[in-house]
């Protein structure tokens, strides 16, 4: 079976513009590939370039060097090297990020912006938005959020709240490929258990995931293979580079 995701010889250096443009080299040599039904776990010390590594295959981060080759489904893209408009269909079709905070809309209530990756493939029917809200609506309550803050935006929601917010976004439509940086990390007990049953759902229905769980428990309950970052890792930065 051919890989989802394939990664080759992947680096990136950062250039610290601030400092006479001094480079500083954060990951090199990557090889990795990742088939459907995986969750790979990515492990190692913080700054060990394991967040780098995932905004280089999301593509926040353009990579210094090396190809990002994943499958849409009817070809090949390279991540490293994609046009804007490649990157607007892939991840609107593809590629599915969750990162550690959730970028709120002001004035878009939660609701909506759960539903928003359902919404966006519906061009404006009614039956389509009304389906999406629904299954919004349905992963909200197994996430424990409160149905009167459903119609609230959610900037001034606690830290675990917004981080379910944004798990229930970045799952609500299943794609082939899926990003996961410290989904459980703001998480209590009882959320942290329904989130790893939603991961191991995820990747039995056939999604490949890549992610960051820095609790053991977690990882273990949901990796199926652990990848160890130290190899790739060129050098400890220095500024906020992700972990």
């Amino acid at each position: 079976m051919n890989p989802v995701l394939r990664i080759r010889g992947l680096s990136k250096t950062f250039v610290l513009h601030n400092q006479g443009g001094a480079e500083l080299p954060v990951l090199g040599g990557v090889d990795l590939d990742v088939h459907a039904g995986e969750c790979v776990a990515l492990d190692g010390p913080s700054g060990a370039g394991k967040s780098t590594l995932l905004k280089c295959i999301y593509a926040n981060y353009r990579a210094s060097g090396g190809a990002i080759v994943l499958n849409d489904g009817a070809r090949d893209i390279d991540m490293a090297a994609a046009s804007a408009r490649e990157l607007i269909a892939l991840r609107r079709d593809t590629l599915g990020y969750v990162s550690q905070f959730l970028r709120t809309i002001p004035r878009v209530s939660a609701l909506d912006i759960v539903a928003g990756p359902l919404l966006e493939t519906g061009g404006g029917e009614a039956e389509v938005a009304r389906d999406a809200r629904r299954e919004a609506e349905q992963l909200l309550l197994r996430l424990r959020i409160p149905i009167r803050l459903w119609s609230v935006p959610p900037a001034t929601f606690s830290g675990g709240e917004q981080q379910r917010i944004n798990i229930a976004r970045g799952l609500i439509r299943a794609k082939p490929v899926l990003l996961l940086d410290e989904p459980t990390a703001a998480l209590d007990a009882d959320n942290r258990i329904t989130v790893m049953a939603m991961i191991n759902e995820a990747r039995a229905a056939g999604t490949a995931i890549i992610g960051i769980f820095h609790d053991q428990r977690v990882r273990d309950a949901v990796a199926t293979r652990v990848v160890d970052m130290a190899p790739f890792q060129r050098a400890q930065p220095a500024t906020p580079t992700g972990a």
